[in-house]
């Protein structure tokens, strides 16, 4: 008998279609042992011994691996190819060598993507563990542990109890904030812009163009809108209502005149293929997707087969997929869609694995509808993420959009005792052929009439419009993905939980799908910055990423990184925790005053002053304290109403906004638990419910959850077993372990 052992029950399941009776397939569930949370679990004393322990909830897991492995011939170690799935492999390779007298042949199986060809072929042609991979896990684990666990406790006594510092989260945690204070320090710029609606022939009647200071998108035929661009020969850039006031008063008088005429066409080659990164950022801007929620709708389309391994840097095809794109091409949208040639494209990552491919579809002819039965798991939003990635990985391979550009000069002139002439500029451009944006349409063209050069134009309307200069935008998902991949910060498998980690920290919040930094979160961001500019550096964390890298590829030496990293840090800790001053959170003053306090005084109990009514940021969102706190323990919770829409199922109470044992927020009604209404999407102004419809909809939440719950008893059997007691006699008393001994040392590497 053979062994297969993947991370996944729904691996496990793909894997056992395609592998004959001679092979038995089962999931470890991700990692079988890891760093105990309960302490450092790090012996610095000894070179950075990490002190692995068989996580709890793993137990059965590893004994039914241990119970397989006594029987089998051959154990292929079937792990993502990703460093992550070699630490996996190794750790079981480990645990089920350990005292074992019959010890089976292990190998290594890696494929990019869940289909029979690709796994066949692992099977048929395995590999060893590559200990180097290995070695750059352990180092990242080891470094963030060595940060999370040292710094914290900082945190706790000079800030607030609680808190957390993470090597990489803590960084980007100051990109969102650096951009929180510069809004905050931004000063708005006046500018205006003077837009002049022109007739092609002065009998074509007159039109209202301009609508709130805006043209409408559809001008009437015979129009067309310019912009003032110089005056005199001089750019113009009017920065205030004064500076416009000659020039409109010039233009409705002035004769306009076509001057030039520019004509350019305009190529648009296709985008590579998805990327880790590029997928997370285009999901984000296109589907409204957070990273976390990408990610988890990669590794299920993955799991099933539908797309290849979705934790890449690369953008490389192979011959058979651009061979399948290219026959696809063909057959459904015309040679004329083919390029010459296929598309080749290099990426700029410095440590791509160019063996891995980029996120591509496995069978290009498996169409969004075919997905949603693939699995009772699928959502619409699994299809919405399915069909991008095809979209994506098709257009790739197809032939460039062509432009057709027209940029036009027109002059204003008036002769009233001396000559006075303005430039306006427009431009307008015609999609003459779509190619690979046949895929991605909706980019509409901008049309300008037939006009030639020297041609007359007539005054139709004029638009002055105040404008100010806008702050920075906040960051959002796509954008400081953006940014943490541009400075090299963190690696594709990280950017989703750096995020989601300072999401549920509170350091952030979650606006209109964009970032805000929340006063803990600066708060945190300005002690680490004052008292840890080493860790929250920019050019030392891309380089200390550098470094895992060169790790991976047996270029440095996993320990003396660690070394050189933590020494010069662990002196800086006992500096800061002797020396540093206590920061204070800010909070946000009501203008009330403690209702506890204020009772306290009644009764002539009261310590001191009466406190004010301050509203802090918690774990689960924003709640009124007393600014004596912890002295006085006041506490209540914002209620954030919805204005305007009562509640849809009893008609009478408010709908407020409210915060799950998750830290996700959902509707429910106020008069809660008399009404027990409550929806994650939020209701419209009218919206009514009947209770038989709320009846139906409850049960068919509950089939869902039962649904769920034996799906997750299905592939994990041994996490879903309920103990019961047993009354036996009890036995003597062992002395237990100590945890060194407990804890399974471990080599980092097998050859000395």
């Amino acid at each position: 008998m053979n062994l297969v052992i993947v991370e996944s029950p729904t691996k496990a399941r793909k894997l056992s279609g395609y592998l004959g009776s001679d092979y038995k397939v089962e999931a470890s569930v991700g990692h079988v042992r890891d760093l105990p949370s309960n302490n450092l679990s790090i012996d610095i004393e000894k070179n950075f011994e990490p002190l692995y322990e068989i996580s709890e909830d793993k137990k059965k897991v590893v004994a039914t691996l241990k119970k397989l492995a006594k029987t089998a011939d051959k154990v292929y170690l079937a792990m993502d190819p990703d460093r992550e799935g070699e630490a996996i492999a190794w750790h079981v390779k480990y645990l089920l060598e350990e005292g074992a007298k019959h010890k089976p042949k292990f190998s290594r199986a890696t494929f990019h993507e869940i289909t029979k060809d690709a796994v066949l072929k692992a099977i048929s042609s395995p590999s060893e563990i590559n200990l180097d991979l290995v070695d750059a896990q352990q180092a990242r684990r080891v470094v963030d542990r060595l940060v999370g666990y040292k710094i914290s406790p900082v945190l706790w006594k000079k800030v607030r109890r609680g808190l957390s510092a993470g090597r990489v989260q803590s960084v980007a945690l100051r990109l969102i904030v650096e951009r929180e204070k510069e809004i905050a320090a931004f000063v708005p710029e006046e500018y205006w812009e003077l837009d002049v609606a022109l007739k092609l022939d002065e009998k074509i009647p007159k039109h209202q163009i301009f609508i709130d200071k805006k043209p409408l998108d559809e001008l009437p035929e015979g129009y067309l809108v310019a912009r003032v661009s110089t005056v005199e020969g001089k750019n113009f850039a009017p920065k205030s209502a004064d500076d416009i006031k000659n020039v409109v008063s010039f233009l409705p008088d002035a004769a306009y005149r076509i001057s030039e005429i520019e004509k350019k066409e305009r190529n648009r080659v296709s985008l590579p293929p998805f990327t880790t990164s590029t997928l997370q950022q285009a999901a984000a801007n296109r589907l409204g997707y957070t990273s976390k929620q990408t990610m988890t709708l990669a590794q299920q389309l993955y799991e099933e087969g539908l797309i290849t391994y979705h934790r890449t840097d690369s953008v490389n095809l192979s011959t058979t997929a651009i061979d399948m794109a290219r026959a696809f091409i063909v057959k459904n949208y015309g040679q004329n869609y083919l390029p010459a040639q296929a598309r080749i494209f290099k990426g700029s990552s410095k440590n791509a694995q160019e063996a891995h491919e980029a996120i591509r579809v496995t069978y290009i002819d498996q169409s969004v509808d075919e997905i949603r039965h693939k699995s009772s798991k699928f959502t619409e939003n699994h299809v919405k993420l399915y069909d991008l990635i095809w979209r994506r990985f098709v257009s790739s391979q197809m032939e460039t959009a062509v432009y057709n550009q027209t940029s036009l000069t027109i002059e204003a002139t008036l002769n009233k005792g001396e000559v006075k002439k303005v430039e306006l500029k427009t431009s307008g451009s015609i999609l003459k052929f779509d190619g690979w944006m046949k895929l991605f349409p909706g980019q509409g063209d901008r049309i300008l009439p037939d006009v030639a050069e020297g041609q007359d134009l007539y005054f139709g309307e004029l638009n002055s419009a105040q404008k100010f200069t806008q702050p920075p935008a906040r960051y959002n998902d796509a954008s400081v993905i953006k940014e943490l991949e541009k400075r090299g910060i963190g690696r594709p498998s990280t950017y989703a939980s750096i995020i989601s980690v300072i999401d549920s920290r509170g350091y952030v919040e979650r606006q209109n799908k964009r970032f805000f930094a929340t006063p803990i979160g600066i708060t945190v961001c300005d002690f680490l910055l004052e008292h840890f500019k080493t860790i929250m550096d920019y050019d030392f964390t891309a380089e200390m990423e550098e470094d895992l890298d060169r790790i991976s590829r047996g270029e440095k030496e996993w320990r003396k990184v660690v070394g050189t990293f933590y020494r010069p840090l662990e002196k800086q800790i006992d500096e800061v925790v002797d020396k540093a001053d206590r920061m204070q959170v800010p909070v946000e003053k009501t203008g009330e005053k403690c209702p506890t306090c204020l009772e306290a005084q009644k009764a002539g109990t009261l310590e001191g002053e009466v406190g004010d009514v301050v509203i802090r940021t918690g774990r689960f969102g924003k709640f009124y304290s007393c600014s004596k706190y912890p002295t006085c323990k006041y506490t209540q919770n914002i209620v954030t109403k919805v204005d305007g829409v009562v509640c849809p199922l009893c008609g009478t109470g408010e709908v407020i906004e409210k915060n799950s044992r998750w830290g996700k927020m959902f509707y429910g009604c106020s008069t809660y638990p008399t009404c027990d209404w409550a929806s994650w999407k939020k209701p419209e102004p009218g919206e009514k419910l009947t209770k038989e419809e709320w009846k139906e909809m409850q049960a068919k939440r509950a089939e869902r959850a039962e649904a769920r719950k034996a799906r997750f008893a299905k592939s994990n059997p041994a996490a879903s077993k309920t103990t019961t007691k047993k009354t036996t006699a009890k036995k003597p008393a062992t002395k237990k372990a100590s945890p060194k001994k407990k804890a399974a040392a471990t080599k980092s590497k097998a050859k000395k």
